[in-house]
């Protein structure tokens, strides 16, 4: 199966079954006849039609008719629409109905593979260690902390938290579960500790819109402190323990202003810091590493600049770091007396780093420059140390740097020492640790090591296994891919222009004019696969999400003869129509990716790739086409008015399925059983690729990585 996450995450996934292999062919081919009898025995409704109208845009001197427009209805209220929408629910579970044993076979398969009483390590902040658990048969997280005997401290990698009788009692300072049984969705986003640990911020979305309410509950009682805060991004810090900051959307779900609200006031006395005007800007929150500054980050696709805020008085307002310059895009963290800059242009596109006293943001020291082949990615600051991940063909490289003593100057970094990886291919990332501490935590996973939390002592060089978990896109280990390797697939992931993996020249190439380049690197990498007999046409299976599903929309206009089966999660298939429209959430700020059809140039250009305006009377593979109702992403439309169009000019007789979930947004339900809740998206895919085959396939977790890239 080939799969994409959003536009940020180009890596795929391609999924084969394998040359046969007895013992697992006899075992599928059991469950395919046994699907097939009762197939046969089945009636299955016809599959809904939808009413064309007229709807005539031109542009250009180009005319479109877009007869299924009427499927859009910003307010998911209009009867006809969500009729529509239902019969194609009836129809797609009446088509799959007949699957309900395999569905249940692989429940418990999948479940299995899970650990459900289950925790986080813990990490030391101040004088608790907070971690998070899961309960067996609970959807949810509990968000819980245990007293540190002996205090506040550094720790150390070999420390484990005790529990038992004579330990200090553990505090579950706020479940999930109690809240989610409330709502059909529910979803904790930003979660923050108040700086003297007796406090709770959370945001929560119980739509799937992404527009979350804050509440501040007390961390020993869980009682309500003053009134909700409505209508946040998940964006929310502490600045002290009196005041946070947070960031409210416009009518476009553009993150554009951030506020500073005192406990007990109202939101409507609450004093805006930050009011960004321009719509293809989007702001961001962070706070340092040291706890000291917060940053607020406005950036669009090409440029990003930095503002911060002193926590020490937190009244105060905003200062710059970084300026707005078009085509630069600028990193801030900080330690002592120094912010520390990664700085990105047209000409250092794989990024420098800089050093600058924040009394004196004019006097910057270069401290790595910048590699052609060599990306840097992100910085993590220590009070003796600065950590710098950086990409070289391919692969994440981990290096630490030991910092003179803060207040002197930092005129160069020291030779830094790399953490040394077993596996050839891997994926590493950072994981939150403790500012004060030496121990740096990271997760490492690769293909076959599921992902794996580590404590890294920066004194002596030493890495300590804490977890492994039980169960772009990276190579990465998940236990549901087990799933399909049981069942003779081969699994193999590409890397094509458009991402990240080989730098930034690699991800420029797949954007804008070139964006083309993305589905035709993908078409190559089958073919190649195809080519060295990992698999045949009859049986290649692919599947993308969101940014995804327009390339999967794409290559199917493109070459629908390569495929038996393609799944299209939250497509975002509509391109021409959605980026003409600066009234849906993301149009203004995806300009600089995909270019904007405003301009002759583009519009054409997206009009000759935009899988909505190139469907075809042709034959296409089997295909399951998602949405969700309240997805503020992709809007439900754009998947609803392709199967439509699917369905009037296809010329095979292929199924074609198209799922809404009504009580969804972009990242389809929550809870930790989503996967096996959505085990009958997983049994269609099995279905699709042929009742005699012997193997199946499901999809894998949406790689729901930030748009931008570095």
């Amino acid at each position: 199966m080939l799969q994409i996450g959003r536009a940020a995450s180009w890596a795929l996934d391609f999924r084969f079954l394998s040359r046969k292999q007895p013992s697992i062919q006899r075992r599928t081919v059991a469950l395919s006849k046994s699907s097939a009898s009762h197939t046969s025995n089945m009636t299955i409704p016809t599959p809904p039609i939808g009413e064309k109208v007229d709807h005539i845009m031109e542009m250009f001197g180009d005319v479109r008719n877009d007869q299924y427009y009427w499927l859009r209805d910003d307010s998911r209220s209009n009867p006809k629409v969500l009729s529509h929408l239902q019969q194609e629910n009836v129809y797609t579970n009446a088509v799959m109905a007949d699957t309900r044993q395999l569905q249940e076979e692989l429940y418990n398969e999948l479940r299995g593979r899970i650990q459900e009483a289950d925790m986080t390590v813990p990490l030391r902040k101040g004088t608790y260690f907070y971690y998070e658990k899961t309960l067996e048969g609970k959807q949810y997280k509990q968000h819980c902390r245990q007293l540190i005997v002996g205090g506040e401290g550094p720790g150390s990698v070999n420390e484990v938290m005790k529990t038992g009788p004579d330990e200090p009692v553990e505090e579950v300072v706020f479940d999930e579960n109690v809240e989610a049984e409330k709502h059909e969705y529910y979803h904790i986003g930003a979660f923050k500790v108040s700086p003297n640990h007796k406090m709770i911020a959370y945001a929560e979305d119980t739509k799937g819109d992404e527009i979350y309410t804050v509440y501040v509950i007390d961390a020993q009682n869980g009682e309500l402190i003053g009134s909700p805060l409505m209508g946040i991004a998940d964006s929310l810090e502490w600045a002290d323990s009196e005041t946070l900051v947070y960031i409210t959307m416009d009518d476009i779900h553009r993150p554009f202003k951030v506020w500073r609200h005192h406990l007990g006031s109202d939101q409507s006395d609450d004093t805006c810091l930050y009011h960004e005007k321009d719509e293809e800007f989007y702001l961001e929150l962070h706070q340092s590493e040291s706890k000291e500054y917060h940053f607020v980050v406005s950036g669009s696709k090409t440029t990003q600049f930095v503002l911060y805020l002193n926590l020490s008085d937190p009244r105060k307002e905003l200062k710059y770091v970084t300026q707005r310059v078009e085509g630069v895009d600028t990193v801030v963290s900080h330690r002592g007396n120094h912010f520390f800059i990664k700085r990105r242009s047209e000409e250092i596109f794989n990024s420098e780093l800089l050093v600058c006293p924040i009394d004196d943001l004019t006097a910057t020291t270069m401290l790595l420059p910048h590699r052609p082949s060599i990306k840097l990615q992100e910085l993590q600051a220590f009070k003796d140390y600065l950590v710098v991940y950086e990409r070289e063909n391919g692969l994440v490289k981990v290096t630490i740097y030991h910092l003179p003593p803060a207040g002197e100057p930092i005129k160069s970094l020291s030779s830094g020492q790399t953490i040394q990886f077993i596996d050839p291919i891997y994926s590493v990332s950072p994981v939150e640790s403790q500012f004060n501490s030496h121990i740096l935590r990271y997760e490492y996973g690769s293909l076959h090591t599921p992902p794996s939390i580590y404590d890294y002592d920066m004194n002596i060089g030493k890495s300590v296994l804490k977890k492994v978990e039980p169960i772009c896109i990276e190579p990465d280990f998940r236990a549901t891919r087990l799933s399909l390797i049981d069942r003779g697939f081969v699994y193999a992931i590409a890397h094509i222009r458009g991402g990240g993996e080989m730098g930034r020249k690699w991800y420029e190439d797949g954007k804008l004019l070139k964006k083309k380049n993305t589905f035709t690197d993908f078409i190559a990498c089958a073919e190649y696969l195809l080519k060295n007999q990992f698999g045949s046409k009859e049986k290649i299976c692919i599947d993308g999400r969101s940014a995804g599903g327009l390339l999967i929309g794409a290559v199917l206009n493109m070459r629908p003869d390569l495929f038996k089966a393609a799944v299209a999660g939250v497509p975002f298939v509509d391109v021409v129509t959605t980026m003409l429209d600066s009234s849906i959430p993301l149009t203004t700020a995806e300009w600089e990716e995909w270019g904007d059809p405003r301009e002759e140039k583009f519009y054409f250009y997206m009009k000759s790739y935009s899988p909505v305006d190139n469907v075809q009377s042709q034959n296409y593979p089997n295909i399951l086409v998602t949405a969700g109702l309240n997805d503020p992403r992709v809007l439900y439309s754009e998947p609803a008015k392709y199967v439509a169009k699917l369905r009037e000019k296809k010329t095979d007789n292929n199924l074609l399925l198209f799922k809404c979930d009504f009580g969804a947004g972009h990242s389809s339900k929550s809870g930790r059983y989503i996967i096996f809740k959505m085990l009958k998206i997983f049994v269609r895919k099995v279905d699709l690729i042929g009742k005699h085959d012997e193997g199946s396939y499901m999809n894998d977790d949406d790689q729901d990585e930030s748009d931008k890239k570095d």
